[in-house]
């Protein structure tokens, strides 16, 4: 799983952007309207990230397809000290 985040967050154009869905999924679950409307990101730039990160098994979808709420996968949960690690060297280098 620790390549899996390094590849998904700092090793592919958007990572930042994933990070700060990952950021706001862990805060609140929300589906990708409540996401695009919060992150300022355009609905089919959030729907393309949450593709990604499901995926490779970083966030989860509950619920019916169009108003599911997206949180983070057990399996990221599990490595969330490498999550951390990661996403504080993608948000710290675009800043």
């Amino acid at each position: 799983m620790e390549g899996v985040l390094w590849y998904v967050f700092a090793s592919t154009r958007g990572g930042e952007n994933r990070a700060r869905i990952l950021r706001a999924v862990d805060e609140r679950p929300r589906n990708a309207n409540q996401l695009a409307e919060d992150l300022a990101l355009d609905y089919t730039t959030v729907r393309h990230h949450l593709d990604v990160l499901e995926d490779n098994n970083v966030v989860e979808a509950s619920g019916d397809e169009y108003g599911a709420v997206y949180l983070p996968t057990d399996q990221c949960r599990a490595n969330w000290d490498t999550v951390e690690e990661v996403l504080a060297t993608v948000l710290e280098d675009d800043s």
